[in-house]
């Protein structure tokens, strides 16, 4: 008798976040195949060892590895020490210059470490792809190369962009999307991720997989995480990325700094909770019984006790708490003293707040008018948290808030 979900319910909690299926139909089949079989589907996401640490934006694939892996599938975490070594061309307008084998190997030992904060390590099948790249013949390589040809390659995107531009192309680079679909091949998979700009390489597995007579792999492709700026992808050397090993307190108040929009995008692709769930928790903040805030520091609690421990979160929510008063007191703030019976201040039935009257009492907005569309570019926060919502509850205010829009700031006491 298979202990598997139903199809439906692993559904709900596989294709959550996920931009592109190729194809899902092929999905809904492989996952049917394996609860009347009893057997697992074998699934497996590739990472080469570029860097000694794993930001958020690196997990997101992870994530979907442990999706997987609490349904009962067998996950499989790839560490490209091979490919590692051309280096991936993908977004590249120039070639990578190579590792040394020796950063190559630390690299894969600090991330076998970091990714164990998230998978299960007794049920994670860890593989090197030198295990069989490394084993191919000179006879058995011109065999791979010969199934594409180089106009195949020039369509994709970044080759493309720099064969227009006269830029020079490696021929060692067209091999990466190639070695990486023959991973695909020795894993014998049932399903790879990756990023939506990988499509290109994903597809390579599937053309090679028909080639060896295998059952064609299903892509599953998560879109691009964008960084603390919202904008960007998320990377270190922009400066908006979040590494995992980050001190609970730093990951906690980074997390509270982005806006209410991103926050449903960090909900959905950085946590285990299912798209019904989030979707629920969103219909709450519509419907006003729960405070966009109120969700955010609950996204930064859960994220920052997944790296760490639930006690390390409650510590950092705690200083968050009280960090921004103490900042405010020894930067020299201004207060503004605002009534509670302010004019307007309140909504009709006395419950919650209207910010954009408040940002006005403050000073930091000249109307209401502007207040709100301020609110709605994201320009404005308390205690550090980005907000956008119109309305708030008294107490997640605090009893003295630090409101920012803009440049200015102030500290709320009230009267």
């Amino acid at each position: 008798m298979s202990t598997f979900p139903s199809v439906e319910e692993q559904l709900d909690l596989i294709t959550k976040g996920a931009s592109e299926i190729i194809p899902l139909e092929a999905l809904k089949e492989r996952i049917q195949q394996s609860i009347t079989s009893g057997k697992p589907m074998r699934i497996k996401a590739g990472f080469d060892p570029t860097a000694p640490d794993l930001h958020l934006g690196h997990t997101v694939l992870i994530r979907k590895l442990r999706h997987f892996q609490q349904l009962g599938h067998t996950v499989i975490f790839l560490i490209g020490d091979s490919t590692a070594l051309i280096g991936d061309p993908t977004g590249r307008n120039v070639t990578r210059k190579p590792l040394t084998p020796e950063q190559i190997k630390a690299n894969a030992e600090t991330y076998k470490e970091q990714v164990f904060k998230i998978l299960d390590p007794e049920k994670t099948e860890v593989r090197y792809n030198s295990e069989w790249l490394d084993k191919l013949s000179y006879y058995d390589l011109v065999r791979l190369l010969a199934q594409f040809t180089v106009s195949q390659m020039l369509e994709r995107e970044d080759f493309h962009k720099r064969f227009d531009a006269e830029q020079p192309i490696a021929l060692h680079e067209m091999i990466y999307p190639i070695a990486q679909g023959y991973d695909s091949v020795a894993l014998q998979c049932d399903v790879e991720l990756g990023g939506t700009d990988q499509k290109f390489n994903l597809m390579r597995g599937r053309d090679l997989q028909r080639h060896f007579g295998q059952a064609q792999q299903i892509i599953l492709m998560n879109p691009i995480l964008e960084g603390l700026d919202g904008v960007q992808k998320m990377s270190k050397s922009l400066n908006n990325a979040i590494g995992i090993h980050e001190p609970p307190s730093e990951m906690y108040g980074k997390l509270m700094s982005i806006s209410d929009e991103l926050m449903w995008k960090y909900w959905t692709l950085l946590t285990d909770l299912r798209g019904s769930e989030i979707a629920a928790m969103q219909a709450q903040v519509t419907d006003g019984s729960l405070h966009p805030m109120q969700a955010k520091k609950n996204l930064a609690h859960t994220i920052t006790a997944d790296f760490h421990s639930p006690a390390a979160a409650d510590a950092a929510a705690e200083g968050w708490a009280t960090q921004f008063q103490q900042r405010a007191v020894s930067e020299g703030v201004p207060v503004v003293k605002v009534a509670r019976d302010a004019e307007g201040l309140f909504a009709a039935d006395g419950g919650e707040l209207r910010l954009p009257r408040l940002l006005q009492l403050t000073g930091l907005a000249t109307s209401t008018g502007e207040a709100t569309r301020k609110l709605g570019e994201n320009a404005v926060s308390i205690n550090g948290a980005k907000i956008s919502a119109r309305t708030i509850q008294m107490e997640e205010l605090g009893s003295k808030p630090i409101l920012r829009l803009g440049k200015r700031s102030v500290r709320v006491e009230w009267t």
